[in-house]
Order: C-alpha cells, then sequence, then structure tokens
C-alpha cells in the first residue's frame, strides 16, 4: 500500500459471484448485529486494506454464539484496472490456524 490514501473505488468485493452470495449468507448466519451488511461492507473493505490483511473478525460481542468469526478473502488485481483490488471470499473459519 503506498502512502497515497486509498479510494473506496479501488475496494471492491466480487459483487455478483457466487462466492459473494456465500459469504452474505455466513455472515448473517454468525452475526448478532442490527446493521445490515450493506452498510458496512466499505468499512469492512478499508479496514481489511488498511492492516494489509485478507480478512476480518466479526468478534464475539457481536456473534450470535459468542464466538470470534474470521471471514477470509483472496484478493485479487482487476485485469482491467490494476489499481482496484477485489476481495473473494474464500471461507469462514472460528479461529484462524495459518
Amino acid at each position: 500500500m503506498t502512502s497515497r490514501k486509498l479510494r473506496q473505488t479501488e475496494l471492491q468485493f466480487d459483487y455478483f459471484s457466487e462466492n459473494y452470495r456465500q459469504f452474505e449468507e455466513d455472515f448473517y448466519q454468525y452475526s448478532a448485529m442490527s446493521l445490515p451488511l450493506t452498510f458496512i461492507s466499505d468499512d469492512l473493505l478499508l479496514s481489511m486494506a488498511g492492516s494489509q490483511s485478507n480478512f476480518f473478525v466479526l468478534n464475539k460481542h457481536n456473534s450470535i454464539d459468542q464466538t470470534d468469526h474470521y471471514f477470509i478473502f483472496k484478493v485479487k488485481m482487476a485485469s482491467e484496472a490494476k489499481m482496484v483490488r477485489i476481495y473473494e471470499y474464500v471461507g469462514h473459519q472460528k479461529s484462524l490456524d495459518y
């Protein structure tokens, strides 16, 4: 990541894929938050990009089962726009083992 501030248009989920549909299902299965995923997706992307990580944590205080949940993504560069990072959902874990 360079020193310039990331623009939200440079970070995207792969919204129109089966992977994203699965991410939505997994998120809502474990989330106890009243906010819809749509309202926090930009914040999730900025957080992952800012920390240069490929996952975010739904902490135990915001989960239905009071357990931390990790949502893991593969980060790809868009072929048609080299400055755009696309976060493709890989899966969910209750703990990180890597």
